[in-house]
């Protein structure tokens, strides 16, 4: 009797040739740790002729992937195009529907649909497995619901775009502009020719919706996430945190706040001293603190062929070892619904960037303002003195509400004085 798990690939790019990869190299071990072997026997992608420096012989090709859905000879459907809706929804769909088990690196897909396909897959007995879609190589959906599911999470929170991180990183150690360094991350692959889900914090929201869900137990929200992209973070800013003891990185933050869930993706100001701080280039890292565990950190790579890979050979192997818990750490019937709180309820320290015109009085208004808001202010930095020309302003400010900051700076950017768009990041004290 063939013991082995029978697997269809569809979508041959960069992490689909690397499973196959994987699957050849480490096929011994593999098969020692399910007690079982993996075998690839379909795939499909949309160019049948181009090299992908693996060997398909032996391997059906599929041209319709939804065929996978149907196959006899198919036990675990890896999907691997990518996008929310289309082909990759209908075949994660109709392979479910079929008594199939999914395996995906899709995170749009779970953002955008994962409760309903959770409800599919539980309803007909199987799984729909995710590791892949968030955070690359590092097992951060395993910890949560299985490793440390002891806890009660308090916050999660983390580097969760390795572009953004890898521009943020260049900017701070050669004080180039975004634009440039942008242009470089996209001539090494780092990032796509439309670099909007990655700079505009897209990508990072995705894999927080699905981690927000994992650690509540609730439905995925994708809507609730508020999201700010890296654009407007320049290198005088980048320049002034270091000089504050700070390091901007892009994050995304979700926590429980009086019965509602925060759900957050911005730019943050954090201390020099806390690990994520000293996580550079390319690489993620997520922060899960829970009741009893306290916190911990995981840092590894978040996209590329050898860290996707590994991550969903490791959803392959508890499928091919009989593995079954909730796709999203309960239940799909009983994922709860939490209101999202918004972001003008949320309560922090500010740092404000301002051009004003050198002249007296200018100090006196904007404080006045900051006043009138009930927003104080910690501390200020004046470089230059240049009467009646444009200098910097850099303000730090004492925790507030965001509403009232927000209001301050509404009323900051109409005085006279102030000849530009005020810049305002968030500081966390983690």
């Amino acid at each position: 009797m063939d013991k082995s798990i029978k697997i269809a690939i569809a979508g041959l790019g960069t992490v689909g040739a690397g499973v196959i990869k994987v699957l050849n190299d480490n096929a011994d071990a593999i098969s020692a740790r399910c007690g079982r072997s993996i075998v690839v026997t379909a795939v499909t992608a949309r160019d049948r002729t181009r090299d992908r420096g693996v060997s398909l012989d032996g391997i059906r090709w599929l041209d319709n992937p939804l065929d996978m859905a149907t196959d006899p000879e198919v036990d675990v459907v890896v999907e691997l195009i990518g996008g929310s809706d289309g082909i990759a929804k209908a075949l994660c769909e109709t392979a479910l529907a079929n008594g199939k088990h999914v395996v995906t690196a899709n995170k749009a897909l779970i953002a955008h649909h994962g409760t309903a396909l959770a409800k599919l897959a539980e309803d007909k007995g199987v799984s729909i497995c995710y590791e892949a879609a968030v955070a690359g190589g590092i097992p951060i959906i395993k910890a949560l619901r299985e490793g440390l599911a002891g806890n009660t999470f308090t916050r999660v929170y983390g580097i969760l775009n390795g572009t953004c991180n890898y521009m943020l990183t260049n900017m701070r150690e050669t004080g180039r502009d975004f634009d440039v360094i942008l242009s470089e991350a996209q001539e090494k692959g780092y990032a796509e020719a439309d670099p909007s889900f990655d700079v505009d914090g897209i990508d990072a929201a995705h894999k927080l919706a699905i981690l927000t869900s994992v650690a509540f137990g609730c439905e995925v929200d994708f809507p609730g996430v508020q999201v700010e992209g890296i654009r407007h973070v320049s290198p005088i800013d980048i320049k002034f945190a270091e000089e504050l003891g700070y390091r901007i990185k892009l994050l995304g933050i979700t926590q429980l706040k009086d019965g509602a869930v925060e759900q957050r993706v911005h730019p943050c100001m954090v201390s020099k001293d806390t690990p994520i701080s000293r996580v550079e280039d390319v690489f993620n890292a997520v922060v899960v603190e829970g009741n009893f565990v306290d916190r911990t950190v995981f840092e590894g790579r978040g996209a590329g062929e050898g860290p996707t890979a590994s991550a969903v050979l490791g959803d392959l192997v508890d499928i091919a070892r009989g593995l079954v818990v909730p796709t999203f750490s309960v239940p799909a019937d009983k994922l709860s619904k939490i209101p999202s709180s918004s972001l003008v309820r949320h309560k922090g320290a500010y740092y404000i960037r301002l051009m004003v015109l050198d002249r007296s009085g200018v100090f006196a208004d904007i404080a006045r303002v900051l006043s009138d808001n009930n927003v104080s202010m910690e501390s200020i930095i004046q470089r230059n003195r240049a009467p009646e020309e444009p200098v910097t302003l850099v303000l730090t400010m004492h925790e507030t509400e965001e509403e009232s900051m927000l209001a301050a700076l509404d009323a900051i950017a109409n005085l006279d004085s102030v000849v530009e768009t005020p810049r305002m990041i968030r500081i966390e004290n983690f």
